[in-house]
């Protein structure tokens, strides 16, 4: 039995090496995945383990807020500088020295514009002096306060070296300074895992990144001789007091390394999440593909019955070439995710300033992931054609190889409850019932409306697939692609049911992308009531920022009736973690904004008091009067009382609370975010923006547009992870193509006699192409008909769960649905090509005598 399934498996391996794609491309996702992370997290332990190299022991105040990567940057708590003194004067401590390091030190490159950064921070600190790790390479230590010296990255990205006057925002507006000095790594690296870094003087750094003279936010301790950096620790923790947290060099390297790997991790799940995507429509390819070889192999079968094979052993055929698909498969696409991850952990280092990264590595977890998930799905998908090619019975050996299509009645029915399974998963998911497993449960309704949806698609494929055919029903090729497109029902569906998934995911990410777009441009352009915006567009983990002057110097021009600054910060506000804004304008708030009151007065905002939205009023129980304690990223711990709540707008989502423009000196980053101008009336925009422009010339992070251009811009951000999300599921659909081609394939080879025969009354080479390729085009379109159906509706629901989180309106992408379907017509002449020139290349008089 061995024997004959390796022949078999011999004879048809053309047809399981197209199965064997869609595993490879699934398998190579997973494993790509699990080496991106495995690379970056071991180049993070690298960067932080040199970083630290020189660090024995570490001392750092306790930060008055944590917070999280997603939530903003941590800012460190600054001390007085007599702490070093008293550090210093621990036994065991050779050297105690003062360090002042901070993230938002923005360096203005050669053409006037900010050196951005995708990911590392942009830091700020005192000059320390060199080392075994830091050496300068240019210039000389900065000795006044307008001196700086940059690290090597940093002046490549700005193109500017020693003797040039930059400028360089901090936490005030922008001051100029003389690079003095350019340095560099060991190693010959030009930067710290691709941070860029501006050093001054220790009063300048103290001022411009700490906001006050003599403290600082850390300090590195060194170990005298035969003292261990852990007793050290131990010793300087217990002269020091609860107030600080002391941690070895080893300690900070984990924990930095740690913070960075969680991240990574996210993004690990968001990759596996499209490589199961991929996965789900390759089992559609195998299952299509097992199921008709099957079919072609039923006089084989029944032989091997005739002759003594049990169902048992026919099982384990089936199942053992599957196997034997699936190891192959599983290891090239482990080699080809070696290869991706390489890649992108490559493409990753560059965009983040030229990361030095570690050597690439295979993770067991990617090898054991690759096997498992290419033998798992490859066998399962096959254990139906096997239990089928089981339950041949030895008198089909004497009967014709065509078999009749089985009745739909009982997948119709299994369609029917699956799709009901995953109907209420997903009302249950997006109506907030599912407790603590809402991601789960939605994503569970998504998975079983697709499976319910393609066993349901056999049923409406016979009419929908003759309606399509009769586009080309004039030309008789096209008759006959018709036909033959809707012969079996069950192959023709779940050859379409692979496409359907991923024009389904890409049309429903429209539909719910294109709704929150239109809902909130429409809502901004009715509640806004600025015709001009201050903004930039944010690409580092830090927003742009403008000098608060500028709002002020903003009134006084002529035209201008209101101008606000917007700030953000989160805070512990009753020991709970609450988002908290400020404006430079309480009026603006329903003036600019159109918030309304519901309680006490928000048009007037003094030192101390607080406005509070309506549901968390309601949730923590405030009311007009009620107190609260606020503790903010800088300073003490601080009381406000509630002088008014105003109503929750969209807009101001996740907003909670506003303090006056005066507790953001507190925030993490204490400088305005946004600014909104209101004209007065007859002024107008062509007038006003160039002098607000001219305002800006020293915070070239940000620039003035009017309303519609925010609008765009902000929405913009929607347009770009749509395409990243498209992209991503690009893998899907190429799957699907291999799995068209691959049923005509089999469908080339299982009707050769019925080719030839055509072919011998008349049905010339390009005429039996024809046919072909209308077979194609018709299941193709049928598909992405299909996944347009399933993905408005997909996506509709979504949106009319959002309803109350300001996504008030459906769009439809028409157009973008039109362009899916010319797609899917295009992709079907392409899958069409190989099988149509196979076709009509068949030998008329050996095909009339095939058996």
């Amino acid at each position: 039995m061995f024997r004959a399934t390796l022949k078999s498996l011999l004879a048809r391996k053309v047809r399981l090496v197209l199965s064997g794609m869609a595993v490879v491309l699934g398998v190579m996702f997973v494993a790509g995945a699990f080496v991106l992370t495995d690379t970056l997290g071991r180049t993070f332990d690298q960067i932080f383990a040199e970083a630290y190299e020189e660090v024995d022991v570490n001392v750092a105040a306790k930060p008055k807020l944590t917070v999280n990567e997603m939530e903003g940057e941590q800012l460190g708590t600054p001390f007085p500088a007599t702490m070093v003194e008293n550090i210093q004067a621990v036994p065991g401590v050779a050297e105690a020295t003062g360090v002042v390091a901070a993230d938002g030190a923005r360096m203005i490159g050669s053409n006037g514009k900010v050196v951005g950064s995708f990911g590392p921070p942009q830091l700020g600190g005192n000059w320390l002096g060199e080392s075994d790790l830091v050496q300068l390479r240019e210039g000389r230590e900065p000795r006044a306060d307008d001196e700086i010296v940059i690290n090597k990255g940093l002046a490549d990205a700005g193109k500017v070296a020693v003797g040039d006057r930059v400028g360089v925002l901090t936490l005030g507006p922008r001051e100029d300074f003389t690079i003095v000095g350019v340095f560099g790594y060991s190693g010959d690296r030009d930067s710290m895992g691709g941070a860029n870094e501006v050093m001054f003087t220790t009063p300048a750094a103290q001022r411009l990144m700490l906001g006050e003279p003599d403290v600082f936010n850390s300090v590195v301790v060194t170990a005298a001789s035969g003292v261990s950096n852990e007793s050290l620790r131990d010793a300087v923790a217990a002269a020091i007091g609860d107030d600080y947290v002391v941690k070895t060099g080893e300690q900070l390297s984990a924990d930095a390394a740690a913070g960075l790997k969680e991240a990574l991790t996210f993004f690990n799940r968001i990759l596996l999440g499209f490589a199961a995507v991929a996965l789900l429509v390759g089992t559609f390819l195998i299952l299509n593909t097992f199921s008709i070889i099957v079919a072609q192999r039923t006089r084989e079968l029944a032989l091997l019955r005739a002759v003594g094979a049990s169902g048992r052993q026919i099982i384990g055929s089936v199942v053992l070439e599957a196997v034997a698909v699936g190891l192959i498969a599983s290891v090239l696409g482990l080699a080809a995710g070696i290869g991706v991850g390489a890649l992108l952990a490559y493409l990753f280092s560059t965009i983040s300033g030229g990361l030095t990264l570690a050597g690439v590595g295979v993770p067991a977890v990617a090898v054991i992931a690759a096997f498992a998930v290419g033998l798992v799905i490859t066998v399962l998908a096959a254990l139906l054609p096997a239990l089928r090619a089981a339950r041949i019975p030895p008198i089909a050996a004497m009967q014709d190889v065509a078999t009749l299509d089985r009745p739909l009645t009982k997948i119709t029915v299994a369609g029917a409850l699956v799709t009901a399974v995953g109907t209420v998963l997903l009302f249950l998911g997006l109506g907030g019932h599912a407790g603590g497993n809402t991601l789960a449960t939605i994503l569970g309704g998504v998975l079983f409306s697709f499976i319910g949806v393609a066993l349901l698609t056999p049923l409406i494929s016979k009419p929908v697939v003759a309606a399509l055919g009769a586009i080309f029903s004039g030309w008789v090729p096209g008759r006959l692609g018709r036909l033959n497109s809707g012969r079996n029902p069950r192959r023709t569906a779940i050859t379409a049911a692979a496409l359907m998934v991923g024009i389904a995911l890409v049309t429903g990410i429209t539909v719910i992308l294109d709704s929150a777009k239109s809902s909130i441009s429409g809502l901004a352009r009715e509640t806004v009531k600025a015709e001009l915006v201050i903004a930039g567009t944010q690409t580092g983990p830090r927003p742009p920022t403008f000098d608060p002057a500028v709002l002020d110097e903003a009134k006084a021009i002529p035209g201008v009736r209101v101008a606000d600054g917007l700030y953000g910060d989160m805070a512990l506000v009753d020991d709970e973690r609450t988002y908290v804004g400020a404006v430079t304008e309480p009026s603006a708030l329903r003036q600019l904004y159109s918030l309304t009151a519901t309680a006490g007065d928000i048009d007037r905002l003094a030192p101390g008091q607080l406005l509070v939205s309506v549901d968390t009023a309601q949730d923590r129980g405030l009311s007009v009067g009620s107190t609260t304690s606020m503790q903010l990223a800088r300073g003490g711990v601080n009381t406000y009382t509630v002088t008014g709540i105003f109503e929750d707008s969209p807009l101001f989502t996740g907003v909670q609370m506003v303090v006056p423009a005066e507790a953001a000196r507190d925030f993490t980053i204490p400088q305005p975010i946004q600014g909104f101008i209101q004209l007065a009336p007859g002024a107008t925009v062509a007038e006003v923006q160039p002098q607000v422009e001219a305002l800006l010339a020293d915070s070239p992070e940000v620039s003035v547009v009017d309303l519609n251009a925010f609008i765009e811009q902000q929405s913009g951000q929607l347009d770009g992870l749509l395409t990243m999300i498209q992209i991503l599921l690009a893998l899907a659909i190429v799957i699907a193509v291999l799995g068209i081609i691959n049923t005509l394939a089999l469908s080339v080879l299982e009707r050769t006699r019925e080719l030839g025969l055509l072919r011998a009354i008349g049905l010339r080479r390009s005429q039996t192409m024809g046919m072909i390729t209308v077979e194609a085009v018709v299941i193709s379109v049928f598909g992405a008909l299909l996944g347009v159906v399933v993905g408005s509706g997909l996506g509709a629901a979504v949106v009319e769960a959002l309803k109350d989180e300001g996504i008030t309106e459906l769009v439809l992408p028409w157009g973008q649905m039109g362009l899916f379907l010319g797609l899917a017509a295009l992709i079907g002449v392409v899958a069409a090509v190989l099988p149509a020139i196979r076709a009509a290349r068949i030998n008329v008089l050996g095909a009339i005598a095939h058996d």
